[in-house]
């Protein structure tokens, strides 16, 4: 099995832990990649293997799999031991709800605070459209820490055991902390889950 992984893609970490989850050998190819350029030019067999040319891609013998919600799906389905997704369907349901409320939900915002990484623009009135923006991004994410903060009450996972929910949130939430997001100290339960 071989991964193609990106050095700051966050879906290639979930993918990464779910393989270490499940107790799964695999080869890892890191693409190139530039603060400068990011990962232009794209690596050819990732090319070859997504449309979009994105990080990560698996390949499991002959099959070529990208997107790292597929890749999840497919490790579950073709690895099931031990299992990252509940048995109960609408419970899975719930699951994937949940991961892709990390991937494409609370992950917008935090895309705001991006910019943090970057050099600074010189032109000084875009880099103060960027640090409202991203003041603005942060009003939405403790609105988001509010919700887990309800959902994790009592409880130690996102769904009733650990799952891809939980691999999902906590990179997501890791890019929000690196990124000097909004602190956790207001959350008990999410900062629990997160230390956990």
């Amino acid at each position: 099995m071989k991964l193609y992984s990106g050095p700051v893609s966050l879906f290639s970490r979930k993918v990464e832990i779910a393989l270490a989850e499940k107790g799964l050998a695999f080869e890892q190819e890191m693409v190139p990649f530039t603060q400068a350029t990011g990962y232009r030019p794209k690596h050819p067999a990732v090319l070859a293997a997504d449309p979009k040319g994105q990080v990560p891609v698996l390949v499991d013998g002959d099959l070529t799999l990208f997107d790292s919600t597929v890749i999840l799906e497919y490790l579950e389905d073709a690895y099931p031991a031990p299992p990252l997704y509940p048995r109960d369907p609408k419970d899975r349901a719930r699951c994937r709800l949940a991961e892709l409320y990390a991937d494409e939900i609370l992950l917008q915002p935090i895309r705001a605070l991006m910019y943090r990484t970057e050099p600074p623009s010189p032109d000084a009135a875009r880099q103060a459209e960027r640090r409202a923006a991203a003041e603005r991004a942060e009003a939405i994410i403790r609105t988001h820490y509010a919700e887990l903060e309800a959902r994790l009450a009592g409880r130690d996972h996102i769904c009733a055991t650990f799952s891809v929910a939980d691999i999902a949130m906590f990179m997501t939430m890791l890019f929000a902390q690196r990124l000097n997001g909004p602190r956790l100290d207001r959350h008990p339960a999410l900062a629990a889950w997160y230390t956990r």
